[in-house]
């Protein structure tokens, strides 16, 4: 078994996924990936790392309620450990309560939302234990930390979220595994302007006009913001949700 750490991204298609992966690499790590992003793994090996996929087949469409478990057997099959893993999930729906919100919305937001955070927690965290730590970290959003006009279920159900983070936390804390939890918003990425309806130049700019700093956040600064909680470097923090929102939910 080798000395380098071993990080876990069940996300790697897309979001922060890519870049965290990369930049984990440039750092030393070896690397399991979820169904990474178009030329993902060959950046990371020119960093020098070890990369283990698990293809979007092997995983399901929108993952299938084991996937979590697939990505943990493939790390400690490949690599005999397992040091830090990191999860996004979940679609925005957006919409009032009062004029669209249905019971097949909660039921489609549930499966991302609660469902795959569950799964997700309840695969790499006895590995971690059974091991004597490690880091785990989902991302979340900053909507659970706040009402969220026209995302009452989303919010709801990420606030949800962040509290089983809180719970799955302490009670692992003594066995040295820490589990933390980001939320976010107002993200520059493809599927927060689709949801959004940024279509245009000025939607765009109405968007930023909504958050404290005046911008949207950028994936690069986010990569680096989320490495903190998975590179092994800080170790006394957990059972935390971090705002990264540009001052939204102050």
């Amino acid at each position: 078994m080798s000395d380098r750490r071993v990080a876990l991204i069940a996300s790697a298609g897309g979001y922060v996924g890519p870049e965290l992966a990369a930049r984990l690499a440039a750092d030393g790590h070896d690397l399991v990936l979820g169904a990474p992003a178009e030329g993902l793994v060959a950046r990371c090996e020119a960093a020098g790392a070890r990369v283990a996929v698990c293809t979007s087949d092997e995983l399901g469409r929108d993952h299938h309620p084991h996937f979590a478990a697939t990505l943990v057997e493939r790390a400690l099959g490949e690599f005999g450990r397992l040091d830090s893993a990191m999860l996004f999930s979940g679609a925005i729906i957006t919409g009032w309560f009062l004029e669209s919100a249905s019971t097949e919305d909660l039921d489609r937001l549930t499966k991302g939302i609660i469902n795959a955070p569950f799964e997700f927690l309840h695969a790499v965290v006895p590995a971690m234990v059974d091991a004597g730590g490690g880091q785990v970290l989902v991302v979340t959003s900053a909507t659970g930390a706040r009402t969220a006009p026209r995302a009452p279920l989303y919010s709801a159900l990420r606030a949800g979220a962040d509290h089983l983070v809180r719970n799955v936390a302490a009670e692992v804390a003594p066995h040295g595994v820490q589990v933390n939890a980001v939320g976010t918003n107002y993200m520059d990425f493809p599927g927060y302007w689709a949801a959004m309806g940024g279509e245009t130049p000025e939607r765009r700019a109405k968007l930023e006009a909504q958050v404290p700093m005046r911008r949207m956040g950028d994936m690069a600064e986010f990569a680096e913001f989320c490495k903190v909680f998975l590179d092994g470097r800080m170790g006394f923090a957990t059972g935390q949700t971090v705002q990264f929102d540009g001052g939204w939910s102050v």
